[in-house]
Parts: structure tokens; sequence; C-alpha cells
């Protein structure tokens, strides 16, 4: 592939742009070209030959940038290579096991045939928003979680599949 890959996510406290920025690094690493951005600063796809979607899980949902992202491009995006990551468990236990899509995110998958999904393990830090966050922390249970050796092999998996065919 000689074109431009579209690396974008929902966040609402950064961890999966940081996942999504690390993807991106690999990709480019792997002799790609690649764009990044917010899921909801993307105005169209029409200009990239894959495309990278990440979504932090809330309450076992896609954060709703990636939701909305995948429902207005959901055309354009099945007819280019895709993958999906999820970013989320405030625990080892992404890094210990496979954990499959939440629903939303499979049917995501299943619609876009995509060639792919991963759930990395999240973070969540002192200062993030939202009063659950709060309540989390507050309770003990943040602390960063990405596991970015994981992260990365996922990604030149990515790049090589798009490299090599």
């Amino acid at each position: 592939m000689t074109g431009t890959v579209l690396v974008t996510y929902g966040t609402t406290n950064g961890s999966t742009a940081g996942i999504a920025e690390a993807v991106a690094d690999v990709l480019r690493k792997g002799g790609l070209t690649v764009e990044i951005l917010p899921a909801r600063s993307v105005a169209s796809v029409a200009s990239y030959d894959a495309v990278v979607v990440g979504g932090g899980l809330y309450a076992g949902r896609w954060h709703k940038d990636a939701r909305r992202f995948v429902r207005r491009y959901r055309r354009d995006l099945a007819k280019r290579p895709v993958w999906l990551f999820s970013s989320g468990p405030l625990d080892a236990t992404a890094s210990q096991r496979d954990i499959p899509p939440v629903p939303g995110v499979q049917k995501a998958v299943v619609e876009l045939d995509a060639r792919g999904h991963v759930t990395f393990g999240g973070c969540l830090e002192e200062g993030a928003k939202g009063w659950i966050a709060r309540m989390i922390l507050r309770d003990g249970k943040g602390g960063d979680f990405r596991d970015f050796t994981a992260i990365e092999t996922w990604a030149a998996h990515v790049a090589d599949a798009l490299t090599h065919g």
C-alpha cells in the first residue's frame, strides 16, 4: 500500500490518544504515511487507504466519538481495510488474555468486515475528568495498565498486513 493510513480515536482523559499515538508511530516506522486525528475532528475518510479506529471503554460502551465516527463513515470504511481497538480495563486482564470486543464494537467489527480488534488496558490517573473517574480513583482503582509492548506488537502486525498484503 502506498497511500495514507488514518489512526483515529475517541478519548476522554487521553489514555486512548496515547495508544493511538503509539500505533501511528509503529505504522510510520513500517514505512507508512499516517495521519492521526481525534474521531470528532475527521471530516472525511475518502483520502485514506486504511483506517485504525480506537475507543476508550466506559461502562461497557465505546467512547461516543468512536461510535459516531464508525456510524457516520460506515459505508466508506467498509470499502477499505479497517482495524479496531478498545482501551479500558483498569487492571492487568488485557495483558493476561484476549478480551473480546463489547457488543457495540463487535457489531462494528462485523459490519465493517474489520481485519481485527484488540482490547488494551486503560489508564486513569489523578486529574481525570468525570465524577465516575474521580470515584474510581478515590477507591484506589486507577493506574496505567497500558502495555506498550503489546500495543506495538499489534501495530506491527497491522503495518505488515498493509505493506505485504
